[in-house]
């Protein structure tokens, strides 16, 4: 998933996660050499995180919701693909409806 932010800067590489205590935003990161993640881009206060998550997250569960289910298959917060989902496209940010993100 990507975000777009006033039509000018792009952060790719997000992710949402189902864990143990529901979904989750995960911000792009990178491996270091002893095996540990570190993010290369991500909000700088709890208020920036929280409204980043609840867009990202409106925008997934509306595709989610839009996806025809497979026959049999449970409906609901499930994506397909396994249990860690990941939004690669159409997401917030994309080509087929850019989510703004308000610059300050």
């Amino acid at each position: 998933m990507s975000i777009v932010f006033d039509q000018c800067f792009v952060v790719t590489d997000i992710k949402v996660i189902h864990g143990p205590k529901g979904l989750f935003v995960s911000m792009p990161s990178k491996k270091r050499k002893d095996g540990t993640f570190k993010d290369i881009a991500h909000p700088l206060n709890n208020q920036m995180r929280q409204y980043l998550e609840e867009k990202v997250l409106s925008v997934y569960r509306q595709q989610v919701a839009a996806q025809p289910s497979p026959q049999g298959a449970p409906s609901g917060g499930a994506a397909p693909g396994g249990s860690t989902p990941e939004d690669s496209g159409g997401g917030a940010g994309s080509s087929s409806g850019p989510e703004q993100a308000p610059s300050s």
